[in-house]
């Protein structure tokens, strides 16, 4: 951060931070609080309003607070000794006839029981403190919050002390194993990046499947990196449709709701947190050659090729003497195009037997035209990677009194990726507040602002040669920069190193591969910078004591700006004549939100009833802004003005969304045993026509108490709660305007033209989720084992296709909503404590999920193939290297993998075969047979791409101030490509690619009973062609977090006015395990890989935090 940022900055943090000032000073002087007496060594709060002369029976009114200042709803209070008692409203307030002298007992799961004589009171207010041993038994659901026993839907939350745990810039990346349901996947690990969500399975075949955010109750479409984790309270995943029924076309695939932080009763708290560490490679390598190794196998591949019919058919000593001839040639087109060993005088480098002579050293004299150059093997990853340094600072401050809570913050993340040029810079601001104005008036604000810059390296898809892939598959021979005959790095000119791009001095990469991918990215910038700014308003206003009105409003802007530069320098060093390049973009997104609530809420004896009713109003707009050009006037300068060539092709776009809903909310109990909910709303999407914009939306759900019925008497049951929920959800995530013809402007001779680009479809509309759910939640042995149970079943109709059409017509494709599919399976969740005693204790948690997939319809005009009795279609990865080739068909998981059968290796060859059905003049198949050319085979069903099991398992240990926890999340089941490992199992041609270690293994005439394919040059087939020969199990356990930590004592820090310091050692995404080495399945749920993507991040830190 330069000093003018940091400039910019103070004031900032200075503003934020005086708030909590500000609000204490409007806190009246009379708003005195008396502590009273507590069960449990804890204190309740009592506010004396009004008195009256005693009575034999009087009615007390009261209201229910937590340490936040939020009501607790729910609360049971019931006259001691008695069963007189009733349950504190959604305001949490409630009214109980009691006798004169009589005592009052307030209780809530996961708060200490309160028991309170009013005296003389009639209106009392009590503050429950939390049970830091108790599980929280408030959800967050849409619009509000819910008892969770009177929450009838599916939902996972986690804790702020958990997400603290793990050190990861995007907040949605702590969800990896802790929440049931919930799968992450990373098509990048580059700082700045973020995961993708699923929940309970994939939705949709062609529209997007991620959930819907929302933070602090409003839809978020921002990128959570901009989020501090550090200011979050919790985070509720809600998976059903109870659960999100209520926000329509954007829930259907799930909501995560982030609920940031609040102050709590008491003096004002500062917390400070600081964290050093480093960043380094998580990615395991594949077990591949060594130089040494390298070399021989290479030789190997020749000879055997010059000892047969098609090479020759040499003698044994002629073949040794060509495969060593083009081995150590740098031209001669047949070798990996280095030699990078020296070997004595007269003798062969490859002995007879194919083992490198034992006198060769690393390194050799090359010379071209009398200049000498020394050519030595560089360790790419070595220096194309790097540890990067990870820092981490935040300060808030917070504090509540009986009408206000303030909670702000400053926070400064500045990280290092593993590779140069690779960075990440956040700066964050948030401050928080809400005010009790009058007795029937409330109203908060919370503003965020995040300043963010960030540099990304060079990713692409498979074969562009990034130091990704190099270093997974490049040969270990190649050297990165040129040297002299001193064997010194040569420098140009300008004082830089010279890098090989294997283009110059006869000196070729084997196969034509050129480059530096280390030179490309040190001379190549990618840099991001932005602004983001949330505010949010609300106002509750009590009309009457059980009707209350909230108006929400919210507004997001980001502006950020892109630059892509290439140096001038590249031309020195390429066949470019550009002198440097740039490309500049600017983005901006703003949305804003509205809504209007209102909320019933009545107790009458033992009858609960709340109502809602609401609308709705989200406008989002997107603007881009871009141009390029070459040719830079001044060196450095990333600005088009200083370039002499601009490109003809300035861009700019807009895009703009909007929704709008109303909607109804019921519910309902009675006795705190049954209770019942049912939702609906109307909703509207500008992403289809004006007849089909609108959808209908809707949840029914019920749970039961079953524990407190008289006639259960299981001891060791302290609750059992039976649910089940069933509901209709609409996803609008298809695209915008495909309703509407569109065309592309063109110049006509300066007349505007205008090309077909896409023919619209004005019948389309909602792809429609029906989600049921049935479940059991439990809490046994007086706390120490709890857990749920979930049975879900999802139905997703008139899924989005775009159908062919033939070109004489005027357009290639339309759109249309036909097909149904569906995920089913089961969530489990158990929460234990093995161990609680003064000095230790001793938690476990493990959840698991099941989901299976299955497509049910598909229209009949795309049911082109049929397979094993399935009608569907190929859905074929078009790039040059196929990723993918999946068969997608009626009663089919929809990422059924579709390839050639290995059939094992010719016994007398050693060739690779491959299955092909035999076919009648009809096309029936009548047998089947092998062959040799996998492009002759027949694809077959391979299995399903999508695993079988999933969750997470951890635990945490706690000892006289230390504490200790661990959390890791797993996978089983489902099959995956591994193309890396197919590419290190080539044959047959020219190549700077290395083997993996099993060909060391491969068929040869001494070794018949490996199940390698033979290694040998100019192969008339491919023997690592693409077949279920590479498919591989994609289960993987995965160390997501290690933490460790000791608190010091409170008899110590509280001299220095300290009320807390802990220090400690994080590590986060530490180790995993797959099924082969180097092969990481948890790239993507559709089990493919990318080995051009940048690798996952181990990180380890350590740290302090102190509360005052």
């Amino acid at each position: 951060m330069n000093y003018t940022k940091k400039v910019i900055f103070v004031p900032m943090a200075l503003f934020c931070l005086s708030l909590p000032l500000v609000a204490e000073s409007n806190i009246s002087a009379g708003q005195a609080m008396t502590e009273l007496s507590a069960s449990g060594g804890h204190s309740a709060v009592a506010v004396h309003e009004k008195t009256s002369t005693a009575q034999n029976t009087r009615r007390i009114i009261g209201l229910v607070k937590d340490e936040n200042g939020e009501p607790v709803i729910g609360a049971s209070v019931v006259e001691v000794g008695t069963t007189n008692g009733i349950m504190t409203d959604l305001d949490g307030k409630f009214e109980l006839s009691i006798p004169s002298g009589g005592s009052l007992q307030i209780s809530y799961v996961g708060y200490v029981t309160q028991t309170i004589r009013p005296g003389n009171r009639n209106n009392i207010q009590v503050v429950l403190q939390e049970d830091n041993q108790a599980l929280d038994e408030v959800v967050v659901v849409a619009f509000g919050k819910s008892t969770k026993e009177a929450f009838t839907g599916s939902a996972g939350i986690m804790k702020a002390d958990d997400l603290l745990k793990a050190q990861v810039s995007n907040p949605a990346q702590a969800l990896a194993g802790r929440v049931a349901g919930v799968q992450l996947s990373n098509a990048s690990a580059q700082p700045g990046s973020s995961p993708s969500i699923t929940i309970r399975g994939f939705g949709s075949i062609s529209s997007d499947t991620e959930p819907l955010i929302v933070v602090d109750g409003m839809p978020f479409d921002g990128d959570l990196n901009l989020i501090n984790s550090n200011d979050i309270e919790s985070m509720t995943v809600l998976k059903d449709a109870a659960s999100n029924a209520l926000y329509g076309a954007r829930g259907a695939n799930g909501v995560i709701m982030i609920t940031t932080k609040k102050g709590k009763n008491g003096d004002a708290k500062v917390s400070v947190d600081a964290k050093w560490g480093s960043n380094s490679n998580g990615l395991k390598n594949y077990k591949t050659t060594n130089s040494q190794q390298f070399y021989e196998t290479y030789y190997k591949m020749l000879y055997n090729y010059y000892i047969t019919e098609d090479g020759g058919g040499m003698s044994t000593t002629d073949a040794h003497a060509l495969a060593n001839q083009h081995l150590t040639s740098a031209s001669s087109g047949v070798g990996p195009g280095y030699m990078v060993y020296s070997t004595p005088e007269g003798q062969d480098f490859i002995q007879q037997g194919g083992t490198m002579n034992p006198g060769a050293t690393m390194g050799s004299l090359y010379n071209y035209n009398g200049q000498k150059f020394w050519l030595q093997a560089d360790d790419w990853q070595d220096i194309g990677l790097q540890n990067g340094f990870r820092q981490e600072y935040n300060v808030s401050v917070s504090g509540a009194s009986d009408r206000i809570n303030y909670y702000t913050s400053v926070g400064y993340l500045d990280q290092d990726g593993i590779q140069e040029g690779s960075t990440q810079k956040r700066l964050t601001a948030r401050a928080k507040l809400d005010y009790q104005a009058k007795t029937w008036l409330k109203v908060g604000a919370n503003f965020n602002y995040s300043k963010y810059d960030y540099s990304k390296t060079s990713e692409g898809t498979i074969g562009t040669g990034t130091i990704w892939s190099t270093i997974k598959t490049q040969a270990p021979i190649y050297p990165i920069y040129f040297r002299d005959e001193n064997k010194n790095i040569m420098v140009d000119k300008w004082g830089e190193n010279m890098y090989d791009f294997a283009q110059a001095y006869d000196l070729n990469r084997a196969g034509g591969v050129g480059g530096n991918c280390i030179f490309n990215n040190k001379y190549n910038v990618n840099e991001t910078t932005g602004n983001s700014f949330i505010a949010s308003g609300y106002a509750d206003i009590n009309l009457t004591k059980d009707l209350t009105f909230t108006f929400n409003a919210n507004a997001y802007d980001y502006d950020r700006r892109y630059t892509e530069a290439k140096s001038p320098f590249v031309d020195y060093y390429t066949s470019s004549s550009d002198n440097g390049t740039l490309y500049k973009a600017s983005y901006r997104t703003f949305t804003y939100n509205t809504q209007q609530l209102l909320n019933y809420n009545k107790q009458f004896g033992k009858h609960d009833v709340s109502a809602m009713v609401g609308h709705e109003y989200y406008n989002y707009k997107y603007e881009s802004l871009s141009a390029s050009g070459r040719n830079f006037g001044i060196d450095n300068s990333w600005e088009l003005a200083t370039l002499l060539n601009l490109n003809n092709t300035p861009y700019s776009y807009s895009n703009s969304y909007n929704n709008e809903g109303y909607f109804f909310r019921a519910m309902y109990n009675y006795d705190a045993k049954y209770f019942g909910s049912v939702s609906y709303r109307r909703d509207a999407s500008s992403r289809f026509a004006k007849d089909h914009r609108w959808g209908n939306f809707w949840s029914v759900g019920g749970a039961w108490l079953i524990s407190k019925e008289s006639f259960f008497n299981v001891p060791w049951v302290n609750s059992l709660k039976l649910k089940a929920s069933v509901g209709s959800q609409g996803n609008d995530n298809i695209g915008d305007y495909l309703y509407a013809d569109s065309y592309t402007v063109v110049n006509n001779d300066d007349q505007a033209a205008f090309q077909w680009r896409q023919k619209g479809s004005s019948d389309i509309t909602w792809e429609t989720n029906t989600n049921w759910n049935v479940g059991t939640e439990f809490d046994l042995f007086n706390g120490r084992l709890s857990g749920s149970l979930d049975y879900f079943y999802r139905k997703t109709s008139d899924m989005l296709f775009s159908l062919n059409t033939p070109p004489s017509i005027g357009y290639t494709s339309y759109f249309i909503n036909l097909g149904d599919m569906k995920n089913s399976g089961l969530e489990l969740v158990l929460q234990g404590t093995l161990i609680r005693n003064k000095d230790f204790k001793w938690d476990v948690n493990f959840n698991i999920s099941h989901v299976k997939n299955k497509v049910l319809t598909l229209p009949d005009a795309i049911k082109t193939t049929k397979v094993d009795g399935h009608n569907g279609y190929v859905n074929l990865d078009k790039s040059f290297v196929s990723k993918y080739k999946y068969f997608v068909a009626e009663g089919l998981s929809l990422y059924t993998w579709y390839l050639p059968k290995f059939a094992g290796l010719d016994t007398e060859t050693g060739e690779s075969l491959f299955y092909k059905d035999i076919l009648d003049d009809a096309g029936n198949v009548t047998g089947q047979e092998t062959t040799k050319d996998v492009n002759q085979a027949t694809d077959y069903l391979i299995g399903d791409a999508l695993p079988s099991f999933y969750g997470g398992l951890g635990t945490s240990l706690s000892y006289r101030g230390f504490d200790f926890s661990i959390n890791l999340n797993y996978q089983l089941g489902g099959k995956a490509y591994d193309y890396t490992y197919s590419t290190l199992m080539h044959t047959s041609t020219a190549t700077s690619s290395t083997w993996h270690k099993d060909m060391l293994n491969a068929w040869s005439p001494e070794n018949t009973g490996s199940s390698i394919p033979r290694l040998q040059f100019a192969e008339k087939y491919t023997q690592n062609g693409r077949s279920d020969r590479f498919i591989t199990n994609a289960s993987y356990l995965n160390v997501q977090n290690i933490n460790f930590g000791y608190t010091l004592p409170s008899s110590l820090t509280q001299k220095y006015n300290i009320q807390n310091i802990r220090v400690y050692f994080s590590g986060e995404n530490l180790l995993y395990f797959s099924a082969r080495q180097g092969f990481d399945p948890r790239y993507t749920l559709k089990g493919y890989s990318n080995s051009e993507l940048y690798s996952p991040i181990r990180t380890i830190s350590g740290g302090i935090s102190l509360t005052f």
